[in-house]
């Protein structure tokens, strides 16, 4: 079983809106709403492609009952821990004659150290019975930034596979508990390692600066594909995994879809070289819909084919 944690849960609302301009009226052409959250997408990306999975965070409120409700209609295992406050709303806004996207994100609510105690049994509860554990997203206000590294500590004791996916000072904090995977985006790879990217050879050199920091291995997933380093028979291996662009309907979600991906084929047993090649047809074929969290796995296996796979070798360089 796969076990999805978000600790800051939402309700996320995608709109179609041509000609957005700020400071006019619009009409939306398309919209759609979702109980969200990068978990909870991975969580539905997971049951989308056959996965066992349950989904696991902090939800309050009328939006947190709504969250719940959702999930369960769409038939979604979850064990949410209920707290005081309500649950944040996002609002992403695709404008289809540009494609540029405007993201409002609200901060959402406090949580408090009985309901962060709380959902610390809970995971444990429900980590007994998992093979593989995803972190994923922002912390919710009251949380101490070394809350991940926490949960880190406590699954690699009941022996779970543990992949973060986040950002900030929440991220370094976990990197440094030693997960089994890290998957930041490019930017947030810059942050951890404390230098930006110039060329492609900086990207993959940077994996063992973040393999250094902690994590057994890295993937920095990028806009046609990821860099990675992954164990090979239980040796660090570099590889380059990348799709021809296509045009995209929405590009928002397609890092939870790669992820969603991944985790899908290890779990399933797949080599790592597979794994990557699956992440990246899942979050290439994520880019033609609106709204974070869903996937045609049928459009995932005609992707599989066009997706090109180099293993490389890293640059040298000082642990």
């Amino acid at each position: 079983m796969i076990l999805t944690v978000t600790l800051n849960a939402a309700i996320d609302k995608s709109l179609s809106v041509p000609s957005f301009r700020l400071g006019r009226r619009h009409r939306t052409v398309e919209q759609r709403s979702t109980a969200g959250g990068k978990g909870v997408n991975v969580a539905r990306l997971l049951a989308s492609l056959g996965q066992p999975v349950i989904a696991t965070g902090f939800v309050g409120g009328a939006t947190g009952t709504r969250i719940v409700e959702q999930l369960t209609a769409e038939s979604i295992l979850n064990g949410f821990v209920h707290i005081a406050e309500e649950s944040r709303t996002n609002i992403s806004v695709l404008d289809p004659t540009t494609g540029e996207q405007t993201e409002i994100n609200e901060r959402g609510p406090e949580v408090n150290e009985a309901e962060v105690e709380l959902f610390i049994e809970k995971l444990a509860y429900l980590a007994s019975g998992a093979a593989i554990c995803v972190l994923a997203g922002s912390l919710p206000r009251g949380v101490d930034p070394s809350f991940y590294a926490t949960l880190i500590a406590e699954l690699k004791r009941l022996n779970v596979v543990t992949i973060v996916d986040s950002e900030g000072e929440a991220m370094k904090l976990a990197v440094r508990a030693e997960p089994t995977v890290i998957s930041p985006n490019m930017a947030e790879a810059e942050e951890l390692v404390g230098h930006e990217f110039n060329d492609r050879e900086e990207q993959v050199g940077a994996l063992a600066e973040l393999r250094g920091l902690g994590s057994k291995e890295a993937i920095i997933t990028l806009p046609d594909g990821c860099v990675a380093s992954v164990l090979v028979d239980g040796k660090a291996t570099e590889h380059r995994v990348w799709i021809e662009p296509r045009e995209a309907v929405a590009s928002v979600g397609a890092g939870d879809a790669f992820l969603a991906g991944y985790v899908a084929a290890r779990y399933g047993g797949s080599s790592p070289e597979e794994c990557l090649r699956y992440a990246v047809a899942c979050g290439a074929e994520s880019t033609q819909r609106l709204g974070a969290g869903l996937i045609d796995p049928k459009g995932v296996d005609e992707l599989l084919s066009e997706v090109e796979v180099e293993r490389i070798e890293a640059p040298a360089r000082a642990l």
